[in-house]
């Protein structure tokens, strides 16, 4: 064996492992927005929280970021230009200072930066490495410790994959032994081994335009599937070896579809904007080693959301929708009307913990964020607060996209190129 890979493997043994309050990767432990925090502290003065540290030296872009044990991962861009150098960033969680730096080696690529330049992605940790993408393409893994890079490929050189209009946006998963993301075009979705990046298994089966949407893993009767929606469908695939369980979707997806799917409680939800709406799957075996989706309703327009997310709490659905505001929705249901909706804060993403969703808005100027009891019985605020300031560097029609990190007892916030961290543990 050589030296450089029993130094990797080295590594990799000794990083610490994830603990049920870390953040881990997109939209949290299971890729459901929620955080396992208990306890926070949730009555804050008029100016918020207690800032712990920001950072205003982060790099561009529009990713969340990755929080594992005393660690914050994320991805920054140089500048604001498209195919500008990216990189993935280590920051201490105690006081925000950088641990390690490592570039993407940034593909050729074009993509339109019109909403602002930098990666879109947020980093995944898993296993003691670092796993992300860039707008370009570049799917990197590196070494939580130090940040030394294990392997690279690119989704469109090696797999032709095609970039999204605005760059590719998916935050990849790591399921057991293997990363999963969608290259789309020519490929589908693949899996690649997680130590060596060779290719595990690829879906041909279907070749959709690959959306902003990042896979969400469940498993029905048995079977794991990882269930996507890409500019064109809602889709399933197979955990074992890539084939496809259903493809299917009657709303209209057009321009940008963003919000991950649902799944839960044997259930999968979709939505996107620009008049698209949602739809309902039931989800079961087929009798046959896979699995089938059973339409419970499509073209719903309730649910509309453009981009931030929404959360599932029970038989609810929560989060904004174009034209009818933060909107709570009984998604099993056959009903397109809302429970509940409320003008009280603008437009934004939205994260879970502790019983209350963080609801972070998007413009540019006097952010804020507002936290709510998730409750079907309407808009219930106990506590609010404004973003301390708001990045200098233009993103021109883009806006405050991140969304809201609960980790170990800290909130986490980003605009773009700057990181805020707030004290939220109960003393």
């Amino acid at each position: 064996m050589i030296p450089s890979l029993l130094l990797t493997i080295g590594l990799l043994a000794t990083s610490a492992p994830t603990t049920s309050s870390d953040w881990p990767q997109w939209r949290g432990p299971n890729r459901d927005g929620k955080s396992n925090e208990t306890g926070l502290s949730l009555v804050w003065p008029k100016d918020g929280p207690k800032v712990v540290w920001e950072n205003n030296n982060i790099g561009t872009g529009y990713g969340s970021v990755a929080v594992v044990s005393d660690r914050v991962y994320l991805l920054g861009g140089k500048d604001n230009k498209p195919g500008s150098a990216e990189f993935i960033r280590c920051l201490n969680t105690s006081d925000g200072k950088p641990i390690w730096t490592t570039p993407l080696d940034t593909a050729a690529g074009n993509f339109n930066a019109g909403w602002g330049g930098g990666p879109r992605a947020t980093p995944t940790v898993a296993d003691g490495a670092v796993y992300c993408l860039g707008a370009t393409g570049d799917i990197v893994c590196v070494n939580a410790k130090d940040g030394a890079k294990i392997w690279s490929k690119n989704l469109v050189k090696d797999f032709g994959g095609g970039i999204p209009t605005w760059g590719y946006s998916e935050s990849v998963l790591v399921d057991g032994e293997n990363v999963i993301c969608t290259p789309g075009k020519k490929t589908g979705m693949i899996a690649l081994n997680a130590k060596t990046g060779e290719t595990a298994w690829s879906c041909t089966e279907f070749k959709d335009v690959a959306g902003y949407s990042s896979i969400v893993p469940t498993e029905i009767d048995g079977v794991r599937i990882y269930v996507q929606q890409t500019m064109a469908s809602a889709l399933a695939v197979r955990a074992k070896d890539g084939k496809l369980m259903f493809r299917t979707g009657e709303i209209g997806r057009s321009v940008a579809v963003i919000p991950s799917p649902i799944v839960a409680d044997g259930y999968a939800f979709f939505t996107a904007g620009y008049s698209a709406g949602c739809e309902c799957y039931k989800l079961a075996s087929d009798g046959n080693g896979g699995v089938q989706a059973t339409k419970v309703y499509t073209k719903f327009k309730t649910f509309q959301n453009h981009h931030g997310g929404v959360i599932q709490v029970g038989d609810y659905i929560y989060g904004h929708s174009d034209g009818g505001g933060w909107t709570c929705f009984a998604f099993k249901n056959a009903t397109d009307e809302p429970v509940w909706k409320s003008s009280k804060l603008g437009k934004g993403s939205v994260s879970f913990a502790d019983g209350h969703l963080f609801c972070y808005e998007e413009k540019n100027k006097g952010t804020e964020l507002a936290v709510i009891k998730a409750t079907p019985d309407g808009w219930n605020e106990v506590a609010r607060m404004k973003l301390p300031q708001n990045t200098l560097t233009s993103k021109k029609d883009g806006a405050v996209w991140a969304h809201p990190v609960i980790a170990n007892g800290k909130l986490y916030l980003r605009d773009f190129d700057l990181l805020f961290c707030f004290d939220i543990k109960t003393p």
